[in-house]
């Protein structure tokens, strides 16, 4: 039986308060908001989601970022995008975690999941045993914009399980921007706190 999640944390729409690292170097999203801390039940879920193949999760996970909608400063985006995995990665895993929570946030706000915009052009190794500075320098042109013309003055919100440094975030969110995007938002799961 998997373990009973913990409910959406209650987080503020306005900006609030700013975290260290984001002071010492800003991310290149406009906000990110996570339905809660990455510790205890939530690590166990996360881990049997994403590593032991149990896709189930993504139901109860989804519906958590689900009621996050309220709490996103610029409103609810024009359209959700998954944070690719590389074409092998995808494969080995047998899916991606991005994509399947994307689509159950993407039901219950009604809002298009494309898992075209964006992809991942460079086969990275895992950022799990690296540091912020070596996260970054590892995803580093790591992705691409195949269809500017779906963001293009749009407000679009990243979704991914995991916010730990910002580095994959913030890397596709530059490339977003150089799309055109008028808004890069962030939602995941849990956060590293």
């Amino acid at each position: 039986m998997a373990p009973a999640l913990p409910q959406a944390a209650d987080t503020r729409s306005e900006p609030g308060p700013v975290c260290g690292s984001c002071r010492r170097r800003a991310p290149g999203f406009d906000y990110a908001r996570s339905a809660a801390a990455y510790e205890d039940v939530m690590r166990e879920a996360l881990h049997a989601f994403k590593f032991r193949g149990r896709r189930a999760l993504a139901a109860p996970l989804g519906d958590l970022m689900g009621e996050m909608d309220g709490r996103l400063p610029a409103g609810v985006p024009a359209l959700l995008l998954p944070v690719p995995l590389h074409p092998r990665r995808e494969r080995e895993r047998g899916f991606n975690q991005a994509s399947l929570l994307a689509r159950r946030v993407g039901r219950a706000w009604r809002v298009p999941v494309r898992d075209d915009v964006l992809v991942r052009a460079v086969a990275t190794p895992s950022q799990t045993e690296l540091d912020a500075p070596a996260r970054r320098a590892n995803v580093r042109d790591a992705f691409r914009l195949r269809r500017p013309e779906t963001i293009t003055g749009c407000h679009v919100l990243l979704v991914d399980d995991i916010l730990t440094t910002g580095a994959t975030l913030s890397e596709c969110a530059r490339c977003l921007r150089e799309g055109g995007a008028a808004t890069v938002g962030a939602l995941t799961v849990a956060r590293v706190v």
